[in-house]
């Protein structure tokens, strides 16, 4: 009995190292495929992976068998073609005899979604959230949230699986709230299954979704880009090129800065320098020489690590600092970044740490913006290592207030999050480029306020990159425009947020394949974040009616088409007014401006059918007019369907 015990055992383990060693060589799908996914009706839908070179793959789904050659590399891509709405289906892709299988697939509409924060938005915190997410089971939904990934070069594909989820109320909280809200009313109208991918990223700047290659057309970027291409092949020599770029910077601005670089050497005596254990900005500190000061502080402290800790240290956490730093370890640059609420977590190269004392300096520039220093708490400073340790940064630090200095803005590293160039497309677009969708939804802009004028040409920029990488040339876009945010106005005057939405309605204007969601009447002045996701959600899927679906209805609100002087009055025609203007609360509509050059003064505004009537506005020397030109304009212009009117500038003619 023990023989034959054991020759079964034997038997059973030969079996299953048979089973494991089949399943290694059985092709793979692209990671962004994985059970419970959505693949795009109608329309071709991509289907690529990895397998053998030259392996024949077999894709095999829903009665549809189709098959791809794995090239020199051991890819493969194939098409499914003619796919009809329904499900669940399984997704075969087999080479020889061995065979990968993906379970519970969906065949419907899929979307992209992109974005900064007001995209990341998680459902569970929009308005009327308690009620939404308890109710909000649908085996017709899916989605999928792509981890950050900031990257110097394109990835083939994502670093990990794709998870694919079920709406449901386990699940649905987390994950975008304006694409869900999006999703969940196209899916009702087109009664299909939909999957949406949600890869954003909050605080990030448009310069960092745009491919190199799309990005290095811009005037003023070349550069840069050519240093973050350095830093995907050596990182160390990048970031001693950067450095050296940003010393002579300091150099031009802080003729004492010579001298001070003598901080950074782990041989400097810091003896005579104060202590402190930093928690709080530096003019928070009660410390005398900080109470009132911007401009340039060092900051040393040591940390004792064992042969083995040294070995396998590898990040260097900080929490957030105020404003600009730039981070040492023994002397080795590891790291900067220019955002108050960014935290530090910087990579550390092999060999940096050393075993014994080790001196970490830190060089924070405040220059009038904020209240400088280290931030945030204690616990939130330490050392990570590659086997899941965590050191903590206990120790005071040694501090020196030097230079006074104020206005001045350290240009950030390319590779930097949130203002970093072209590494969220290389980490969280590249590898999904080619996943056939229906369509992209695209919330982005507060990052890039202050800059109007570039953003008009990079939103058209990105909005083809992106096209291209699909090889979708029609790919329909919805831009959600941004909301209101910031200071009120009392009197007219200039905005930089108004600014940004004139680019983003400029920029939709002139592509017949993009829609605009106006939502500034449910914005929230106080916060950046408002909570009314719904509203616009159900927004953006009114212009995918339009721009994706072909149907019959207006992609948004009441939009200006030109003014015209009538007598002593200014009469501003609209389009898409669905039945024509309303004025709600009012008989007048307000946030109208009439302007002579830059000076601006509000105008009386009274709807009237199709029109607005701007009431003894027509003066000599008015040369154009406004709408909702602030940060945080009140506005109640709408369409007899109750959409919002599209803030604008027009010339006077």
């Amino acid at each position: 009995m023990t023989i034959r015990r054991l020759a079964a055992a034997i038997s059973v383990l030969a079996l299953a190292a048979a089973s494991a060693a089949h399943a290694e060589d059985a092709p793979k799908f692209a990671r962004i495929f994985g059970d419970h996914s959505v693949l795009q009706r109608g329309a071709s839908a991509n289907v690529w992976g990895t397998a053998a070179p030259s392996q024949t793959v077999t894709v095999a789904f829903n009665g549809q068998t189709v098959t791809a050659m794995a090239d020199a590399k051991g890819k493969w891509r194939t098409q499914l073609t003619g796919l009809k709405p329904g499900g669940p289906y399984t997704l075969t892709a087999t080479a020889g005899t061995a065979t990968t299988t993906l379970n519970d697939i969906m065949v419907g509409d899929v979307y992209l979604c992109g974005g900064q924060s007001n995209m990341q938005f998680p459902a569970r915190l929009s308005t009327g959230a308690w009620g939404e997410i308890g109710a909000s089971y649908n085996p017709n939904i899916r989605f999928i949230k792509i981890d950050n990934d900031s990257e110097p070069a394109p990835l083939d594909d994502l670093k990990t699986p794709a998870a694919w989820k079920v709406a449901g109320p386990d699940t649905t909280g987390d994950i975008s709230a304006v694409c869900y809200y999006m999703s969940k009313t196209l899916q009702k109208e087109q009664n299909v299954p939909v999957g949406f991918i949600d890869s954003d990223w909050g605080g990030t700047t448009i310069q960092g979704w745009i491919s190199a290659g799309a990005l290095r057309t811009m005037p003023g970027y070349a550069k840069d880009i050519d240093l973050v291409a350095a830093y995907a092949v050596s990182p160390e020599k990048a970031m001693a090129q950067q450095g050296a770029d940003l010393e002579a910077w300091w150099d031009g601005r802080d003729p004492t800065m010579k001298t001070q670089r003598a901080y950074i050497s782990p041989k400097f005596n810091d003896a005579a320098w104060p202590s402190l254990i930093p928690t709080s900005s530096w003019k928070d500190t009660g410390i005398a020489e900080f109470r009132d000061f911007d401009g340039v502080a060092w900051f040393r402290t040591t940390v004792t690590l064992t042969d083995a800790q040294a070995k396998t240290a590898n990040e260097l956490t900080l929490g957030p600092i105020d404003t600009y730093d730039t981070t040492w370890v023994n002397g080795v640059r590891v790291g900067g970044a220019a955002m108050p609420w960014m935290w530090r977590d910087y990579k550390v190269p092999a060999g940096a740490f050393k075993p014994g004392v080790n001196v970490i300096v830190i060089r924070v520039l405040s220059g009038g913006g904020g209240n400088g220093g280290l931030t945030g708490q204690v616990q939130f400073r330490g050392i990570k290592t590659s086997d899941g340790q965590y050191i903590p940064l206990n120790a005071p630090w040694k501090y020196k207030a030097t230079t006074r200095l104020k206005g001045l803005s350290i240009p950030p590293a390319p590779w930097d999050v949130p203002t970093s160039l072209t590494t969220l497309y290389n980490g969280m677009i590249a590898p999904l480029a080619g996943y056939t969708v229906k369509l992209t939804a695209w919330y982005q802009g507060e990052a890039n306020a202050g800059a109007a004028k570039e953003y008009q040409a990079l939103l058209p920029l990105m909005m083809n990159d992106w096209r291209k990488a699909w090889g979708q040339p029609d790919m329909p876009f919805l831009v959600a425009q941004l909301s209101s945010f910031g200071s009120v106005s009392t009197q007219p005057g200039p905005s930089g947020w108004a600014e940004l939405r004139e680019a983003q309605a400029l920029a939709v204007k002139g592509d017949p394949h993009a829609a605009l969601a106006v939502t500034l009447d449910v914005g929230d002045r106080t916060d950046i974040h408002p909570t009314q996701k719904n509203i616009v959600g159900q927004r953006l899927a009114r212009g995918a009616r339009a721009v994706a679906y072909g149907e019959a209805v207006t992609p948004g609100g009441p939009e200006a088409t030109g003014v015209t002087r009538s007598g002593s009055d200014l009469v501003i025609s609209f389009k898409d007014t669905n039945g024509g203007l309303r004025s709600y609360s009012s008989d007048t509509a307000i946030g109208f401006e009439v302007c002579a050059g830059d000076a601006c003064k509000y105008a009386i505004a009274v709807p009237s059918g199709d029109t607005v009537v701007l009431k003894g506005a027509n003066a000599p020397g008015i040369t154009s007019v406004r709408y909702a030109w602030s940060d945080a304009p009140y506005v109640n212009l709408y369409s007899a369907d109750d959409l919002p009117a599209v803030p604008f500038r027009l010339d006077v003619k």
